[in-house]
């Protein structure tokens, strides 16, 4: 009897259990109307409201800024020139602007990861024990409602901004536990890739409409506006949300029987039996969890530094202004999410049709998605002001790091599926902390804004990029682990 876990690549060569067939009890569910698709929709257009609440502050920021202010800044002749643009065209900007300095703007965008890493660990215990709908649920209702509020504290202070941040952060940092812990019991084994990319394009999308259309709302209204309409668009999807979405299919008033029975069946032999059981002690010293946390932190260092930082970059180094800002911030974002639902499909297909191990294919789509990136956002930083090849090069970054989708970050639902919202929350509170010091190092960095301070921003990230990729390839495993599961057998990946 083949026991779980095995470290051995040998033991991680079997048929899927879909293929098997012994008994005919699990039979494919049509994709076609199905709720585990459902569900994938609507949650991929409650990650697009999680990261265009995130990062609309980047863009908003370039127009909050006291232009007059920021000018005074002494700028390095290397600094580009300033693009041509059409006259901007006269309409009401009453918005507030403040003189916030390089060191001030770093803590006002990396402080919405101060809340954010607090709730990563308590967010995947608590979907497991309450369920992850509301849990979900009102954290996002949580972060749209301060962010509503976001022009009120600007205009009471700095500081007041940053506690705003913070509480978004805060309700934030739930929704991918919580996200993991309903995909582990919705989720099949074969479809995972599939299922969770279709959740992650909704953040690479929050990330590319986001970005122009920020721009384009600071252009035409004003900065406060950013805010207003990315609200009301998170209150229409709570509503949604909370109408359509089930914690799991047994609980699921609408979904087919087919389906029903598709998902558990598939699921049946991966599950923990005593769910009210957390086994802390092997969940912290798997090295197949810390593989995990070191990709994770590495890949977020490079992601969060453009997240936060790009729409400056492309401001202060390549001269943009604040409308077309927007939209080359965004290009990057393109490609990511594209990359990441592709990869989805060919990471489930060389799994499921061509039979190679889930250890293989989360290292190769690690691989690629961690290594590439680093190299071209070094190669970016050494373009000088050729800005087409800057964003060129920049884009291509981004998108091989959607690759990234359908290696590491599904590992916690190969190695544990029934703690994945737990494991989840352990590696994205490590994976948080490049989001909390990586802005604010990368403006310490930059205080001059020029192309050398840069290139040292783009090193760092690289390097850490490259240690990641190594360690994940060395420790990295993709069986379910013994502590995660209480029965001998096996689904075999």
């Amino acid at each position: 009897m083949e026991r779980y876990g095995s470290d051995t690549e040998k033991d991680e060569q079997q048929k899927p259990l879909l293929q098997r067939g012994h008994d005919g009890k699990v039979r494919r569910a049509p994709v076609c109307c199905s709720s585990r698709y459902g569900l994938a929709l609507l949650s991929s257009y409650g990650f697009f409201v999680v990261y265009s609440l995130r990062v609309n502050l980047s863009v908003a920021m370039v127009d909050m800024l006291n232009a007059t202010h920021q000018s005074s800044v002494n700028h390095s002749g290397t600094v580009c020139p300033a693009h041509d643009i059409p006259p901007e065209p006269k309409h009401n900007r009453t918005a507030s602007v403040y003189n916030w300095d390089s060191e001030t703007q770093g803590w006002i965008l990396g402080s919405f990861f101060y809340g954010y890493i607090l709730t990563q660990i308590p967010g995947g215990y608590l979907a497991g024990r309450y369920g992850p709908k509301w849990l979900l649920g009102f954290g996002i209702l949580g972060t749209v409602f301060f962010t509503l509020l976001t022009p009120v504290a600007a205009d009471l202070g700095a500081s007041y901004l940053i506690a705003v941040r913070v509480m978004e952060g805060i309700g934030e940092g739930v929704t991918f536990p919580a996200m993991y812990t309903m995909w582990a019991a919705w989720a099949p084994p074969l479809e995972r890739s599939r299922l969770l990319t279709i959740t992650y394009i909704g953040a690479q999308l929050g990330t590319v409409i986001a970005l122009p259309l920020s721009g384009e709302i600071c252009f035409y209204l004003d900065w406060t506006y950013v805010f207003y309409l990315f609200g009301v668009v998170g209150l229409v999807w709570f509503i949604l949300w909370a109408c359509l979405v089930f914690d799991s299919p047994n609980t699921h008033p609408r979904i087919s029987e087919q389906e029903r029975l598709y998902i558990t069946n598939a699921l049946k032999n991966e599950l923990s039996t005593s769910a009210g059981h957390i086994p802390w002690r092997a969940i912290v010293t798997s090295k197949p969890l810390w593989a995990i946390v070191v990709a994770h932190f590495s890949y977020n260092w490079t992601f969060y530094t453009l997240l936060t930082l790009l729409p400056t970059y492309m401001n202060v180094i390549l001269g943009f202004s604040i409308q077309q800002n927007g939209f080359l911030s965004a290009v990057p974002y393109v490609g990511c999410a594209l990359f990441a639902v592709l990869s989805g499909q060919v990471a489930d297909y060389l799994r499921e049709t061509c039979f190679y191990s889930t250890v293989l294919v989360r290292k190769a789509f690690t691989l690629i998605g961690m290594i590439g990136p680093a190299a071209f956002l070094v190669a970016a930083g050494f373009t000088g002001c050729n800005y087409k090849l800057a964003v060129t090069f920049l884009t291509i970054s981004s998108s091989l790091g959607g690759v990234s989708a359908s290696g590491f970050n599904i590992n916690h639902l190969d190695i544990a599926p029934s703690y994945a919202g737990i494991l989840l929350g352990i590696t994205n509170t490590f994976a948080t902390i490049p989001g909390m010091v990586g802005p604010v190092i990368a403006r310490a960095l930059t205080v001059n804004n020029t192309i050398e301070e840069w290139q040292t921003v783009f090193y760092i990230a690289a390097a850490i990029n490259l240690f990641g990729a190594i360690f994940y390839t060395v420790f990295g495993r993709g069986k379910v682990q013994p502590w995660a599961v209480h029965t001998s057998l096996s689904h075999g990946d």
